[in-house]
């Protein structure tokens, strides 16, 4: 991204609302109303999109520009009506696309975001690549697919693999949490929020060694994860205590909402599987991150190509 980016779409939008008439907002004051929200990073898209506005203004109320720390560009448009507009925009490649209510939560407001670990604030399943080191990743990643399609009971399935790694050395787990691969955009996303002030807890059906890593790399404010059961410098291929599932990543959010005093509102979910479902639904705003069918339906917003740090412009400024 050129530091001239941001000054194109600027120069573009007054452009744009000059030829139209269109009405110009400031993102903290959207009229009430439909809103789309849409967020770039390619600098080539910025005409295209201007183009594809113009030839529908008469169905725009007023515009705004979306300015974040992160690098990406973005729009807010309040919609007299949706109608194609929505899938007339969503068609150009590398442009996210949301339909949202204007009362999203607010950036510079106390706020909560819950995040999923395993291929939402990592690129990986953790379940699985200790499976891999084990000698038995074939027999683990075939059930861990089922479990995130929704296809198979979390608890059931998690005590099925983990019992797959029975007798493996506890080494392995050090050695992972020694590589694990951070999402992208990862990095920017919790940096925004946190000079925001807002509480950033993970909350994963994997294991607490790596939520605990992740929790010291980024500074979060909380983790919760299940706990392998060690003995002799082996896996038993066993849980102990309560079991994370969908159920309790649910409660993280209001539970820890209620901690912080984090008002109605401003709380927030991402995650990327099926058993995600529960606690995005719990969450004022529920985003899916990359995420299976069954997820992206349920949610509020789905990322489908670009990274975390499109997050944020989910947020009202």
């Amino acid at each position: 991204m050129t530091p001239n980016a941001q000054s194109l779409v600027s120069e573009q939008l007054q452009a744009l609302i000059g030829a139209s008439s269109l009405q110009q907002h400031a993102e903290a004051d959207a009229p009430e109303g439909q809103v789309l929200r849409l967020v770039w990073q390619r600098e080539g898209l910025t005409t295209e999109i201007m183009a594809r506005l113009a030839t529908s203004a008469g169905q725009i109320v007023s515009v705004a520009l979306l300015e974040r720390q992160s690098g990406l560009l973005g729009l807010e448009l309040v919609l007299k009506d949706a109608g194609e507009l929505p899938g007339h925009l969503a068609a150009l490649d590398g442009l996210e696309c949301f339909l949202l209510s204007s009362k999203l939560p607010r950036l510079g407001e106390p706020g909560l975001l819950v995040m999923d670990m395993d291929s939402t604030a990592i690129k990986i399943e953790c379940i699985d690549e200790l499976a891999a080191m084990a000698g038995v990743g074939a027999e683990v990643a075939e059930v861990t697919e089922r479990a995130m399609q929704g296809e198979l009971d979390f608890e059931q399935s998690l005590r099925a693999r983990v019992g797959k790694l029975k007798g493996a050395d506890a080494d392995i787990i050090t050695r992972l949490c020694d590589n694990l691969p951070l999402m992208e955009g990862l990095e920017a996303m919790v940096a925004e929020l946190k000079f925001h002030n807002w509480k950033l807890v993970l909350a994963s059906g994997g294991f607490t060694p790596f939520v605990g890593h992740l929790k010291t790399l980024l500074g979060l404010d909380a983790a919760f994860a299940n706990e392998l059961v060690i003995e002799d410098g082996k896996l038993v291929g066993e849980v102990t205590g309560k079991v994370v599932d969908a159920q309790f990543k649910a409660d993280v959010v209001g539970r820890m909402g209620e901690e912080w005093q984090i008002p109605e509102g401003q709380r927030v979910a991402i995650g990327d599987g099926a058993n995600d479902i529960p606690m995005v639904n719990a969450a004022d705003l529920g985003i899916a991150f990359h995420a299976k069918p069954k997820l992206a339906d349920a949610a509020d917003a789905a990322i489908h190509s670009l990274d975390l740090r499109v997050l944020p412009f989910l947020l009202r400024a």
